[in-house]
């Protein structure tokens, strides 16, 4: 029993992949950067070039990082990115894109209802849900203290 013990052991220590904190966390600055140097970049060239105020150019900026996420996970690239980039990938709105795309395209063949349809907020969807219902919950809070005089 202590040599199966001591093989499994052997086993599970060959087969756990090790990671670099220190490279994890450059990777995650990397890609994490050029995301939002694209993102500036989109911004100073709407503002610049088309002559749109800062807020509009935001939010059209905002769109363009979203649809770029969604054709490169239609394309199998953003997977990879995220592979590489770790956090740097998933924390901005695209992971958020990608998290809603990758379930519609994993089980796009039972279906456009069941498939598509059903899948697409398996993960977005509790997040979604959240910020409603957190939302929801502060706007009454801030109508009461409005009410009393607080706010």
């Amino acid at each position: 029993m202590e040599v199966d013990k001591k093989k499994y052991e052997q086993y599970v220590k060959e087969i756990t992949p090790t990671h670099s904190m220190i490279k994890n966390m450059a990777a995650a600055f990397l890609v994490g950067g050029v995301i939002c140097v694209l993102g500036q970049f989109s911004i100073n060239f709407m503002m610049n070039r088309m002559g749109m105020d800062q807020e509009t150019a935001g939010a059209w900026m905002l769109m363009e990082l979203i649809f770029l996420s969604i054709v490169l996970t239609g394309l199998n690239i953003f997977p990879k990115i995220v592979q590489f980039g770790g956090a740097g990938a998933l924390v901005p709105i695209t992971g958020f894109a990608n998290s809603v795309v990758a379930p519609a395209i994993e089980f796009h063949a039972e279906g456009e209802v069941f498939g598509v349809g059903c899948k697409i907020f398996t993960i977005a969807g509790p997040v979604i849900l959240y910020g409603l219902l957190s939302s929801w919950a502060l706007g009454i809070i801030y109508w009461i203290g409005s009410v009393m005089g607080i706010f």
